[in-house]
């Protein structure tokens, strides 16, 4: 694996985990140089629920402080990152991004590669992505079993991926199963590893994403959770409350200049 210096990058503590504050663009650059490169690395698309499971769970924490980026995913952590002084700063949602990232990966001529969801899922996902992005090389997919991985598994995806030549890895894992298995995987591979989460279901068409109004007005959560209320609702209610709290202590603190 290559190995390239790491420029300094604008980030700012949000309640014990550093994110980064940088535009989707910006990102989206700083992605693919490395990818071109060969250099590896991880992403991570931090929203309010990682904030408080990295809190929570030390191997989580631990796998976000070895990322070499944390974008801010949920609009209250974009928030914070203004009131920490990145003025303008916005969310970079993980689906978002790698709509993004696989137009710059075709043009580039990047092949990329998809780790998680089922199999259906990954089928329909590469046919709307070489339809929306003919040059976009697709270098692999692979749905794992939903359960923890054999240490043989393990590496036999990773031999898979490293020998699929491809420079971009989107994992759907959901939170914290892919940033663990990232932490994991990055010292093997010269790909960049992106956790997105349920981007895969979004850009194929499995499951809706809330229309574009709900997330421009931060209520994308609230959509998410009427289409599935026994799986999220604990988490919202847990998470955001935790959040709020920590915010509204923060508050009594001076804003930085």
């Amino acid at each position: 694996m290559a190995t390239v210096p790491n420029p300094p990058l604008p980030a700012a503590d949000v309640f014990g985990t550093r994110v980064n504050a940088l535009s989707r663009d910006a990102a989206v650059e700083v992605v693919l140089q490395r990818a071109q490169q060969a250099a590896g690395g991880a992403v991570a698309f931090c929203n309010v629920h990682m904030v408080v499971s990295a809190q929570r769970q030390p191997e989580l924490a631990g796998a976000l402080r070895s990322f070499e980026l944390v974008l801010p995913d949920g609009a209250p952590v974009a928030a914070t990152l203004r009131r920490a002084g990145y003025a303008g700063q916005q969310r970079v949602d993980g689906p978002g991004f790698m709509w993004a990232a696989c137009g710059a990966a075709a043009r580039a001529g990047v092949a990329v590669y998809f780790y998680g969801s089922a199999e259906q899922t990954l089928t329909r996902l590469r046919e709307r992505l070489q339809a929306a992005f003919p040059g976009l090389i697709v270098a692999g997919m692979h749905s794992p079993p939903f359960r923890p991985l054999t240490q043989a598994e393990f590496a036999q995806d990773l031999q898979h991926i490293e020998a699929s030549g491809a420079r971009l890895v989107f994992v759907g894992l959901g939170c914290p199963r892919q940033e663990i298995w990232m932490m994991r995987a990055r010292q093997h591979l010269a790909a960049v590893l992106l956790g997105v989460g349920a981007a895969f279901d979004f850009h194929a068409g499995v499951k809706a994403r809330a229309p574009a109004w709900m997330q421009r007005a931060s209520l994308e959560w609230l959509y998410r959770l009427a289409q599935e209320p026994r799986r999220l609702a604990g988490r919202y209610v847990v998470t955001n409350s935790l959040f709020l709290a920590a915010r509204a202590r923060a508050a009594l603190v001076p804003r930085r200049r």
